[in-house]
C-alpha cells in the first residue's frame, strides 16, 4: 500500500471543518484590517531564499528542498511566506505609490525538511500578513493587534504576546560585536552552529536551542543596552500603541526570532493550554526594513508576522474548543421504486440547482434503510417519492424535527422547501 511521504499528512472530511473554520476567521480578520490575499508559487528560485531568508539560517543550510529542473535552474519548495510576498511586491511594481502601504495576507502550504514532531511536518500549512511600505511604529502595533486578534476570535483565552527590539542598522551593529566579543572566549564550548554562527550572524546564538543552559547565554549582553535614540523611541512609541489597544506583552531580551532580515520590533504569540507541550509558541513576526531592496526593490520598509495554521488547530483541540461541523443537507429524496427513481435524480438536481443541499440513495436500499441514511446525514427534511402520488402529481415532505408530513405538489417542490427551511431555522 502506498502511504503519504515521511512528514505530510492527509487532512480527511472529518477534519475539514476545522480547517475552513479557521480560514473563514482569517480573511474575516483581515478584511477587517483592510488586508487583501495574494497567492505565489509553491516553488520559487532558491537565490530568493538565499537572499531573503539569509544564508546563515537552518531553513537555508539545513532544511530547504531544493531541486534541479529540467532547465538546470536551482528550484526550491517555499520554506516561508515573506520572501515569496516581498519578490511578487517587487516584480509587479506594487511599490508604485510610495506613500501607498501595501497590506497583504497569503495562506497556504510551506515545506521545510525538519524533524518531525506533534504539530511540527515537513509540509505544513501557513498563514502570515506583510505591511509593506511605511516605517510607522503603529503599523507594527497593528499588525500585532491583527494577530491577536484572530486568536480571541478562535477562543483561544491564555495568550501572550512576547515582544522585544532588535534596533536598527546602527545598533545592530555595535550589539553584533558585543556578542561576539562576548561568546568569543567560550567559542570552543558552543555547538558546531554557534560556532559558525558566532561569524556569520551572533543573533542567532541567542535562539540555540543546544546551548541554551550553557552559562554564557545567562550573561549575554543585552539588545536594550546598544540601542540609540532613534531604535529606543521607535520601540516605546510600538509599546505605548499596544498599550492604547489593550494588548498585554511581556518584552523578552533573548528574544531574536529565526530569520536574518528582521530589525526593530520583534515578537512571538505564545498560549498556554494544558497538555499541548513545551513547543507553546503559536506565531510571530517582526519588521525587515531592507529585506525589499535586497530582493531588487527599493528601499522601502516592512513589516509582518505568521502562523503554522496545523499547530493553531492542535491548539484548539488541546483547549476543548468546539466548532461546530454543520454537517447535515437540508433534504434527503427517498425513492419507493424503480419508477420513482427517475423522477428523483431529476429532483434532486432541481433543489441543488435551487442552492438546496440535498442527496438520495445510489445503493438500491429498501425505504426503511433509505431513512436510516436521512439521519445519519442530519437531514432536515426527506421527499417520498411514492408511484401512486406521482401519478397524482403529488410528493409527500416529511419534518425530520417535528416528525410532521404534508403532501405538496410536484410543481412547487424548491418554493415549499425553502419556505419550510425558514420555518426550521427559527
Amino acid at each position: 500500500m502506498i502511504q503519504t511521504a515521511k512528514g505530510t499528512y492527509d487532512i480527511l472530511p472529518s477534519d475539514i471543518h476545522k480547517w475552513h473554520y479557521l480560514e473563514s476567521i482569517i480573511r474575516k480578520t483581515c478584511e477587517l484590517y483592510n488586508y487583501q490575499e495574494i497567492r505565489t508559487p509553491i516553488f520559487e528560485s532558491t537565490d530568493l531564499f538565499i537572499r531573503g531568508v539569509g544564508k546563515s539560517t537552518d531553513i537555508v543550510t539545513k532544511e530547504m528542498y531544493t531541486f534541479k529542473d529540467k532547465g538546470n535552474r536551482s528550484i526550491t519548495l517555499r520554506p516561508e511566506g515573506t520572501a515569496c510576498v516581498v519578490r511578487s511586491y517587487v516584480e509587479h511594481k506594487l511599490y508604485a505609490d510610495l506613500n501607498q502601504l501595501t497590506k497583504l495576507y497569503y495562506m497556504g502550504p510551506m515545506f521545510r525538511y525538519e524533524r518531525m514532531q506533534k504539530g511540527r511536518s515537513r509540509q505544513f500549512h501557513q498563514f502570515g500578513v506583510e505591511a509593506i511600505g511605511s516605517n510607522d511604529p503603529s503599523v507594527d502595533a497593528e499588525v500585532i493587534a491583527l494577530s491577536v486578534n484572530i486568536f480571541r476570535q478562535l477562543g483561544l483565552k491564555k495568550v501572550k504576546v512576547l515582544i522585544n527590539t532588535l534596533g536598527d542598522k546602527e545598533s545592530r551593529k555595535q550589539y553584533r560585536q558585543a556578542l561576539i566579543d562576548h561568546f568569543k572566549p567560550v567559542k570552543e564550548e558552543l555547538c558546531e552552529d554557534c560556532q559558525k554562527r558566532l561569524e556569520q550572524n551572533p543573533l542567532r546564538i541567542l535562539d540555540c536551542k543546544v546551548d541554551k543552559a550553557h552559562k554564557a547565554m545567562k550573561t549575554a549582553p543585552m539588545m536594550s543596552n546598544y540601542l540609540n535614540e532613534d531604535s529606543k523611541a521607535f520601540f516605546k512609541h510600538v509599546l505605548e500603541d499596544l498599550e492604547q489597544l489593550g494588548i498585554e506583552y511581556e518584552i523578552d531580551h533573548s528574544l531574536v526570532r529565526g530569520l536574518d532580515y528582521y530589525n526593530h520590533t520583534v515578537y512571538e504569540v505564545i498560549t498556554y493550554v494544558p497538555g499541548f507541550g513545551s513547543q507553546n509558541a503559536l506565531g510571530g513576526g517582526g519588521r525587515y526594513n531592507g529585506l525589499v531592496e535586497e530582493i531588487g526593490g527599493p528601499d522601502v520598509p516592512g513589516m509582518g508576522f505568521a502562523f503554522g495554521m496545523d499547530r493553531l488547530i492542535l491548539a484548539l483541540e488541546a483547549e476543548e474548543i468546539t466548532i461546530d461541523t454543520k454537517d447535515e443537507v437540508d433534504v434527503y429524496i427517498v425513492s419507493t421504486s424503480d419508477k420513482t427513481e427517475i423522477y428523483a435524480f431529476k429532483l434532486l438536481e432541481l433543489l441543488r440547482k435551487n442552492y438546496i443541499k440535498s442527496e438520495k440513495d445510489y445503493f438500491n436500499r429498501k425505504v426503511k434503510a433509505q431513512f436510516k441514511q436521512a439521519d445519519k446525514l442530519n437531514a432536515k427534511f426527506t421527499i417520498i417519492i411514492g408511484e401512486e402520488e406521482l401519478n397524482n402529481e403529488q410528493i409527500s415532505i416529511k419534518n425530520m424535527k417535528t416528525q410532521i408530513q404534508d403532501v405538496i405538489s410536484i410543481h412547487n417542490v424548491e418554493k415549499e422547501i425553502k419556505c419550510r427551511m425558514e420555518d426550521y431555522d427559527e
